[in-house]
């Protein structure tokens, strides 16, 4: 799908949200799945979606799940620091970041609203940092970013 930040595909298998990538797949079977993803990011970069409610499995060891688990639990509109995420899915701050670094799906698992102590931090997904910058000025016009 066309996005904001860029083309975007949905992947899933056996009904389950596997990974979102930027770029643009020409073929891909329907699948209802598929659908709500597309109706919801649309209705994400609208402005009139605030939490995600899809079924996804991300493939990753557990200790990536439990920070992918927690990036889930961060609200719309805010930020955590790699320390934060840290406290509560374990780990170092460093290892945090490596496992938002391998966030399958982002977007729908929001890697892009963890931020470094006194920076922003970084993001691999889109165009990079000015891509999270834009998502977090979407979810919070009113905040002052680092």
């Amino acid at each position: 799908m066309h996005t904001p930040v860029g083309d975007i595909t949905v992947f899933e298998e056996d009904g389950a949200i596997v990974s979102l990538d930027w770029g643009w797949v020409p073929h891909q079977e329907p699948a209802p799945v598929l659908e709500r993803a597309r109706e919801q990011l649309e209705a994400y970069f609208d402005g009139a979606l605030t939490s995600f409610d899809l079924v996804v499995a991300p493939a990753g060891t557990a200790y990536r799940r439990a920070v992918w688990q927690a990036l889930c639990e961060i609200p719309y509109g805010e930020t955590r620091t790699y320390v934060d995420i840290a406290r509560k899915a374990g780990g170092s701050p460093r290892s945090v970041g490596q496992a938002n670094g391998r966030n399958p799906i982002p977007l729908i698992i929001p890697c892009h609203r963890v931020v470094a102590v006194s920076h922003i931090g970084g993001y691999s997904g889109g165009d990079g940092l000015p891509t999270k910058r834009w998502l977090l000025e979407l979810e919070n016009p009113n905040r002052t970013l680092l």
